[in-house]
Parts: C-alpha cells; sequence; structure tokens
C-alpha cells in the first residue's frame, strides 16, 4: 500500500504545526495553564517540512496555532500567501502593466528580452526590476510560457499511435556533417508509427522530391504500401508529384501543421537516437557508401532488435513482422508515377523535363503544345514520350555529338502544280 502524505507542501506544514501543538489540543486548560504550557513549548525546538535546521516558535505563535486548529481543524493551519504575491508592489501600476501587454503581444518573447528591450528603449529605469520579479509578475497573471501553452487557444496534445503496422508510416530529413569532398550529408528515412520499425533509411547529397520518390519506390517494393504517409511542409514532400502518386496508390498523404514541431515527435525521437548512438561519433572522412553501410549496421544490430519503451518491451523488429503487406506491382507504380503535362516541343524537337533534355524526331512535332508523358519510378524522368492526335511518339534523351553526325536528308522539291485562277482585282472583260 503507497503511504498517506501530504499532498503539498502547505499541507505538510499544517500537519507539522498540529504535532508541535498536538499536546495541548485535548488537555483542559485554563488561561494561567495554557500561557505556562505555551512557554514551556516555546522553549523546545523542532524542524519544519524541508529544512535543514532546527527553530523554537514564540509563544504568540503558538497560540495563534492554538485557537486556529480549534476553530477550523487541520485545514486553519494551511499557511496562506500574501494577498499581493507576484504583483511586484514595488513597481508602479503603468510599468507593470506596460509588462504584460508586451508579454500578450509577443509571446515568445523571454523575459530577459523583454526587459533589454524596455530599458533600451527608455520605457523602463535600469535597474528598476529584476528578471525574476517580472517572472513571477508573468506567472500571477497567468502569462507565464507554461500557462500560455496551456491556455485554451494553444494545440491539445494526446499521446497516440496508429491502429496496426503499415497503417502510417512518418516521413523525414536528418542533416549529417558534410562529406569530405564537400558534398551535404542528407539522410532519409520512413518510419512506421505503430511498430516504430524503420522500413527505409538512406544517405545521400541531397534533398529534393525526386530523392524522396526514388526512396519511397525502393520502399514498396520490399515492404508494400502503407495506409497514410505522415511527413512536413518542406519541399521535399509537398510537390505535386508525390501527392499524386500517393492518390493512385490509395495511401493518404497527410502534412503536420507548419510550424509544430511537436507533431513530429515520433520522428524526432528516432532521430536523436540515431545521433547519439551513430552521428555523432562517425569519422568525418567517411565517403557516402561507408556512411551507408553504418547506418545499415546501426538498424540491423542496434535500433530494431532493442526492446522500445513505447511497445512496453518489445523490439521493432518483432511487433513489425505482425503486419499485413499491402503488395505493390509493378504495374501499379507505373500507373500511379506517370506524369501528364502540356510542353511546348521547340523548334529542334527538344523538351524540358525536370533539368533533363529530351528529343522527339517526329518533325511535324515542333513548335507544338502537347502532352508530354514520361514515368518517375526512378524517382527521375525515365521512359518518355508525347501524346499527338491519339498516338504515342517515344522521347530519347538529348544527344547533341550524335545529332552532329546524323546526315540530314535534303529537302526534296515540291511537284509542280497547275494554278488556279485568282486575281481580286482582275480588270472586267471587254465586252
Amino acid at each position: 500500500m503507497e503511504k498517506l502524505v501530504p499532498r503539498n507542501q502547505g499541507e505538510a506544514v499544517a500537519v507539522f504545526r498540529s504535532q508541535v501543538i498536538g499536546t495541548l489540543l485535548h488537555r483542559p486548560l485554563s488561561r494561567g495553564q495554557l500561557r505556562a504550557a505555551l512557554r514551556e513549548l516555546s522553549q523546545q525546538s523542532f524542524r519544519p517540512p524541508g529544512a535543514q535546521v532546527t527553530r523554537r516558535y514564540s509563544v504568540p505563535t503558538l497560540e495563534r496555532w492554538y485557537y486556529r486548529w480549534r476553530k477550523g481543524g487541520l485545514s486553519a493551519l494551511v499557511p496562506q500567501p500574501r494577498a499581493a504575491c507576484g504583483a511586484a508592489q514595488a513597481l508602479e501600476e503603468s510599468v507593470r502593466q506596460l509588462l504584460l501587454d508586451v508579454r500578450r503581444e509577443h509571446p515568445s518573447a523571454s523575459v530577459r528580452l523583454i526587459v533589454r528591450t524596455l530599458v533600451e528603449s527608455g520605457r523602463l529605469r535600469e535597474g528598476a526590476v529584476s528578471e525574476s520579479t517580472v517572472r513571477r509578475l508573468l506567472a500571477s497573471a497567468g502569462l507565464d510560457r507554461v500557462s500560455l501553452r496551456r491556455s485554451p487557444g494553444a494545440t491539445q496534445r494526446l499521446r497516440w499511435e496508429a491502429s496496426h503496422p503499415g497503417a502510417l508510416w512518418h516521413g523525414d530529413v536528418c542533416h549529417g556533417l558534410a562529406l569530405p569532398d564537400g558534398r551535404p550529408l542528407r539522410i532519409h528515412a520512413l518510419m512506421d508509427d505503430k511498430s516504430r520499425y524503420v522500413v527505409a533509411l538512406e544517405a545521400r547529397c541531397s534533398e529534393r522530391e525526386s530523392d524522396m520518390l526514388s526512396l519511397f519506390v525502393a520502399t514498396l517494393r520490399r515492404w508494400g504500401r502503407p495506409d497514410s504517409l505522415y511527413l512536413d511542409n518542406g519541399s521535399t514532400y509537398s510537390g505535386k508529384a508525390l501527392a499524386t502518386a500517393c492518390a493512385r496508390l490509395g495511401t493518404a498523404l497527410v502534412h503536420a501543421r507548419p510550424y509544430d514541431p511537436e507533431a513530429r515527435g515520433k520522428m524526432e525521437r528516432f532521430w536523436r537516437t540515431l545521433r547519439e548512438g551513430l552521428l555523432d561519433h562517425l569519422d568525418r572522412g567517411l565517403s557516402l557508401e561507408q556512411v551507408q553501410r553504418r547506418l545499415d549496421t546501426f538498424l540491423t544490430r542496434h535500433y530494431h532488435c532493442t526492446p522500445h519503451s513505447s511497445l512496453f518491451g518489445d523490439t521493432p523488429a518483432l511487433v513489425w513482422s505482425s503486419r499485413q503487406t499491402l503488395l505493390v506491382s509493378e504495374e501499379q507504380l507505373r500507373q500511379a508515377l506517370t506524369v501528364r503535362e502540356r510542353r511546348l516541343v521547340s523548334r529542334d524537337g527538344v523538351v524540358h523535363l525536370d533539368g533533363q533534355l529530351f528529343e522527339v524526331r517526329q518533325g511535324f512535332l515542333a513548335g507544338r503544345r502537347l502532352y508530354v508523358c514520361h514515368n518517375l519510378v526512378e524517382g527521375l524522368p525515365t521512359e518518355a514520350w508525347v501524346e499527338h492526335d491519339g498516338h504515342r511518339y517515344p522521347l530519347q534523351p538529348l544527344d547533341r555529338r550524335l545529332n552532329g553526325t546524323v546526315r540530314r536528308e535534303p529537302h526534296a522539291p515540291a511537284p509542280q502544280q497547275a494554278r488556279t485562277p485568282f486575281e481580286p482585282a482582275a480588270p472586267n472583260p471587254a465586252p
């Protein structure tokens, strides 16, 4: 059975005071006898709750405790705070109101920043108030940061998880130290919510939408598709190609609320584990391939086989093994990642697709604005073609060197045809 203890410091002090005067509470004492007993009690030393030394109490103090107990019991012995506690009485009312107004309009500003700014602007005399006094003032008015986070307008936080493995995947990018060749290190990850199993962890040197698409496709081929994909609002995850592909595959694409990092807590917790267990100890001379091998080793030997607190002691690998896989065929991937958009074919038959140049060899298509289709199964445009009048004409990567060696057929002269008479200003024939 748990110990029965006072619920707070105030009740602990009340219990202590009742123990001090406990020998007098049930004795029938007259006024003179009570005074003598109180004088005798005032010579004794007692240790208050939380104190390191003992102290004595005067006769008036003991007498006040005695009569409070007789009148209201234990609750009457609870110490009462000052009515103006935290009100910064040493400050003028206008200064107190100024401090409160600044915090209401700028809730993210720290107390140190508020005081410094007001002093520099001349609205507050330097040394007129300490930072601790301002903090007590804000706390008494319910404007401290803890109270503001719990205000009705603040976001309500609930601890949640997906219903089963594969129901929801988290996706994010972690920035690492630069590689020896100067390229940045970007680590892309996809993590299952229910099991905390990391279905994809890949080191790259960029964080574009094409990187996310290629990682997502590789993960779909290996593990099947999730019911939902939960991402942040960065440009890597907010493109139309990813949204269209998820919709065609039947995966709901969900974005976290902007400027709300707490909403991505599970992914941030994994990044912390990865940094403490691997990234903070990597040799800066490692290549991208060597970093990838260490990431794979970290997952298989350490992370996936370690009991997780949120899984009640189970390992991510054990919980992930109970999933029901929703397989995705190559044909589904091809259809889901086929992009169809209107593009202008230049006069020399060249089409621009995501920074790459393709060409069409059918000369009659040059200069037209047509529907250009390309497949993003590998993250970048592949298997591109042009649609015109119900026909498909293939696009191929532009090769200027090869085109320089191709012999053009000379234009054949147009055949002579009989001319049709047409002369609007011709004179009338003579009668």
